[in-house]
């Protein structure tokens, strides 16, 4: 992990398009500002660990859900009998 001194006002970039910016010091509060491209989602950590968690518990649901369905359709074996 790099780590860096900044002081109000100041930035640093991260690659061609992400500038990050100290707006104000508070205490032990700092807050930044980030300047992306649109394209570049941004999110807060525990944000970011929450839509993470949501997206595994939705794969997961979506999964077993078509499991249930393919038990409960028909097979093709169960089609030729039919007929």
């Amino acid at each position: 992990m790099l780590v860096l001194t900044r002081k109000k006002g100041q930035s640093i970039i991260v690659g061609d398009g992400i500038e990050i910016s100290v707006v104000d010091v508070n205490g032990d509060s700092v807050r930044i500002g980030v300047r992306a491209p649109r394209e570049v989602s941004i999110y807060r950590r525990e944000i970011y660990e929450a839509i993470r968690e949501e997206n595994i518990l939705a794969a997961r649901t979506a999964s077993e859900l078509a499991n249930q369905f393919k038990k409960a359709a028909p097979s093709s074996e169960d089609e030729e009998k039919k007929d």
